[in-house]
């Protein structure tokens, strides 16, 4: 499969009233959880463990890579946040989206948002190669839905894709959020939606390194003690690479629910050394993590993201940003 530049995105011309709308939904829920949780994102509101290390983009690297943060060799700081993906500030073992998110710093370039120098290239990852809905719509009823508890979830369902259908709509969802996670140092973690790769169009995903080791027994009861056990005994790494367009057909830019043909190439490795999240270095790395800014339109022109789900989301989270003054 060869990479191609004949990607487009094709967005709507009512977009723009449907995210702002989008965006208002998204803020009250968020100001109705954050006064039963405290101050909090809309999303992946429960903040796990935080880290911070250097990513070393390799050289030698196809034509389709060499753009942006992947233009040249060289190492850069990076701050890495994990969360669970959920509104509310759940025990670990409940089903969830897994997040792992990565602030890459010092990089050159003019933004994505068109407003200066970018400040970071940040990259949003889950446990999931694809994302669960086809279109921003979607996703943003479901939440919506969910919102309000499992009777209102099931009668959404059941309205949208009828009533054999929404039962199922509901047990496949069920089993993506419940697909089994043996914990951050040891599953691949995928950006499931593309972003711009100078003129190509890629994702990406992190591939956990050998040495980070297997699955820990029980690790479910607390994703965030585990992660700190194994940095505070041995370095982590992962390889970061990117997966290209090839054609519409195999790896569409607007449906996220697609999962892409191509095969990945590793430009990257992100090590996260030795470090105490106990310590007082490690608590105050903690607190400036969580009032960051992880969003993948924090990021170079260079690397736009891209596709319905994309572009909504630098509505949404610019609104949930403003929601808890990180904006």
């Amino acid at each position: 499969m060869i990479a191609s530049t004949e990607w487009r995105e094709a967005p709507t011309a009512d977009e723009a009233q449907r995210f702002a709308g989008y965006g208002q939904q998204f803020a009250e829920l968020q100001t109705r959880k954050s006064k039963k949780f405290g101050t909090g994102r809309a999303l992946h509101r429960k903040q796990l463990s935080a880290a911070q290390g250097e990513l070393e983009v390799l050289s030698d690297l196809p034509a389709f890579a060499r753009h942006g943060l992947f233009a040249e060799p060289g190492t850069f700081a990076v701050r890495v946040r994990l969360s669970n993906g959920g509104m509310d500030r759940a025990p670990d073992r409940t089903p969830d989206i897994r997040g792992f998110a990565f602030k890459v710093l010092g990089v050159k370039g003019d933004s994505a948002l068109n407003n200066g120098p970018a400040r970071s290239q940040d990259f949003t990852l889950i446990n999931q190669e694809v994302f669960g809905f086809a279109s921003s719509e979607e996703f943003v009823s479901f939440v919506l839905a969910a919102a309000n508890g499992n009777g209102a979830l099931l009668k959404y369902l059941i309205r949208r894709h009828g009533l054999l259908g929404g039962p199922a709509r509901l047990i496949r969802l069920l089993k993506t959020v419940g697909k089994p996670f043996g914990g951050f140092a040891t599953e691949a973690l995928y950006s499931a939606a593309p972003m711009a790769c100078g003129p190509y169009a890629v994702r990406v995903r992190l591939l956990p390194g050998a040495a980070n080791g297997v699955a820990t027994p029980g690790a479910s009861a607390d994703w965030g003690a585990d992660f700190a056990a194994r940095l505070a005994r041995q370095p982590l790494q992962w390889d970061l690479q990117l997966q290209p367009f090839v054609s519409e057909s195999e790896t569409p830019i607007e449906d996220a629910s697609v999962n892409w043909s191509s095969p990945y190439t590793t430009v990257a490795r992100l090590t996260l050394p030795l470090q105490d999240s106990a310590s007082r270095q490690g608590l105050a790395l903690l607190a400036q993590v969580e009032a960051e800014v992880f969003d993948p339109w924090q990021a170079l022109a260079a690397h736009r993201p891209l596709g319905d789900v994309q572009r909504a989301r630098k509505v949404v989270y610019f609104e949930s940003q403003k929601g808890r003054n990180a904006a």
